[in-house]
């Protein structure tokens, strides 16, 4: 085995993390997009340990796969003597898989505690099983379970599990830091060394206890293993898994290595939050590679040196996975950040500096109240639109009075009562609500939908309270971030008071500019597109 091999058991060991759940469903369409992304072998499930994973491994069958060859995993039999009747055995034979990855025990701590079985029994376990399984046609993975702590503890008791497994024709044997408290200094050392007692082609499963999956993952490949497991995003029991994520791009473009296909290594972004969304788990905004702030720069001396060589702050093309440099807006911006994003939004800035040295005062004046520009690019377009002259608000709030009543009956009631001028017109409306702000966004809405209908279409899909100088308790600031959407686009925007209903006015009027603002101006720009074709 000359290239890499990757071994991805998301929908297995994946699924053993907390709060991670898969319809059969889902598993397919995961098992597709992993496939298309150029992955060796897909662990699909236990059969032995549940009727869903059975199903998945029929449903699996009418899948046409281009590369990937699905897995099934489970354990050596319970007794040396009774493999060919064993149940777990009889559901992977059933399965029906090109591949199965078996574990042993390789810890004699787990050989005698676990299974009450002499060192020879266990062993003839190991090659019983293997054997057997490989006599029927199978690729057979072996996974020395808890193979690192078993040989840091008794390493001739480890490697004779893990050659028994070899005479018996596994195809590769993979070694597990099952605990997942391995260093990377170990595994360079504990696979230099088996490496040199075994002939067959060696693996890495690693767990992220200690937070080095990755790390120990790529030093079992610096010391020759040439196939590596793990999951996608890290999911997985505990820690979770060493994560393919990141892995995989480290593998191609840091260790130079190559993999069995050729992957489009570009989708890796793409795979992950598809992944995160059909877990219905938050994508880590902080993961490497594929992280939303994976290539954010905030300091303004690191987006001046960016902009002249992205090199200087950046380890990699972010384009080579998937992903894309983002510039934040904050207290630490300088001119450069207000250039880029300037750029970014396509809005052309004045050549003089003064302008951006002006307006990167007026924002850090804004911060120091509380206002945070990073996470609502809505609010700072429309800030920044209003000091070059090309925006002001479509209405103006005048009045606005929030009534916030509790009955006898124990009923809470929320009023909203709004004066909003537009183009010179008031329009006095009140409406209800679930929630003072939510009656608020009601009134607002209603004031305004005879002057512009299509705010219909705006939803609000996100809504985030922060308590600004908490030590001030109830007379604290907030700021509110809100997050809307139209079905196509979404766009976040920010609001700060002392008062929260203030904020959330704040943050809401500025959700509704900005929307009204960006479909003038698309409408203007098709206009003109018509008049000079």
């Amino acid at each position: 085995m000359s290239y890499i091999e990757l071994f991805d058991t998301t929908l297995r060991d994946g699924t053993q993390g907390e709060g991670i759940n898969l319809s059969i469903h889902d598993k397919l369409l995961i098992t597709q997009k992993l496939d298309d992304y150029g992955i060796d072998i897909i662990e699909g499930g236990w059969p032995g340990s549940n009727p869903r994973d059975e199903q998945f491994f029929q449903e699996v069958k009418k899948l046409h796969l281009s590369h990937s060859k699905i897995c099934a995993f489970g354990s050596t039999a319970r007794y040396p003597d009774k493999i060919e009747t064993d149940p777990n055995l009889v559901a992977l034979i059933k399965a029906d898989t090109p591949v199965i990855s078996i574990f042993g025990k390789t810890w004699r701590f787990h050989s005698q505690v676990s299974l009450g079985l002499t060192d020879e029994e266990n062993e003839r376990l190991i090659f019983n099983t293997v054997k057997f399984l490989k006599d029927i046609g199978r690729e057979i993975v072996f996974d020395a379970e808890h193979f690192f702590d078993g040989y840091k503890d008794d390493s001739e008791f480890a490697l004779k599990m893990l050659l028994a497994a070899e005479k018996a024709g596994a195809d590769v044997l993979v070694l597990c830091d099952t605990n997942g408290g391995s260093l990377p200094n170990e595994i360079l050392s504990i696979v230099t060394e088996v490496k040199t007692r075994v002939k067959t082609p060696l693996g890495i499963h690693a767990h992220n206890d200690g937070e080095l999956g990755v790390a120990n993952s790529l030093m079992a490949i610096q010391a020759g293993a040439v196939h590596v497991q793990g999951t996608m995003n890290g999911v997985g029991e505990r820690c979770g898994n060493a994560n393919l994520c990141s892995i995989i791009p480290n593998i191609i473009f840091k260790l130079k290595k190559e993999t069995n296909k050729i992957l489009d290594v570009e989708k890796t972004t793409t795979i992950s939050h598809f992944i995160s969304e059909l877990m219905n788990i938050m994508p880590n905004n902080r993961a490497a590679f594929v992280g939303h702030s994976a290539f954010a720069h905030k300091g303004g001396i690191h987006v001046s040196s960016v902009l002249k060589d992205s090199r200087m702050y950046e380890h990699l093309d972010p384009k080579k996975v998937g992903n894309y440099q983002r510039v934040i807006v904050s207290d630490l911006s300088g001119q450069s950040n207000i250039r880029y994003k300037a750029k970014e939004l396509g809005i052309d800035l004045p050549a003089e500096k003064e302008f951006s040295k002006n307006f990167v005062e007026y924002l850090k004046t804004l911060e120091y109240e509380g206002f945070q520009f990073d996470g609502a690019e809505g609010t700072f377009e429309l800030l920044l639109r209003s000091e070059l002259k090309q925006y002001k608000p479509f209405f103006n709030v005048t009045y606005a009075k929030i009534n916030v009543l509790k009955d006898q009956n124990d009923v809470s009631y929320s009023e909203a009562v709004l004066k909003v001028e537009v183009d010179s017109e008031l329009e006095h409306t009140a409406a209800d609500g679930n929630g003072p702000v939510n009656a608020l966004d009601s009134a607002l809405r209603k004031a305004l939908m005879r002057f512009y209908p299509e705010i219909a279409n705006i939803k609000l899909i996100d809504y985030k309270v922060r308590v600004l100088g908490e030590k001030d308790g109830t007379q604290a600031k907030v700021r509110v971030l809100i997050e809307s959407s139209d079905g196509e686009n979404t766009w976040s925007t920010v609001g700060v008071s002392p008062n929260i209903i203030e904020a959330s006015l704040m943050a809401l009027s500025d959700s509704i500019n900005f929307s009204l603002f960006k479909s003038r101006k698309e409408k203007k720009i098709g206009s003109d597109v018509t008049a000079v074709s």
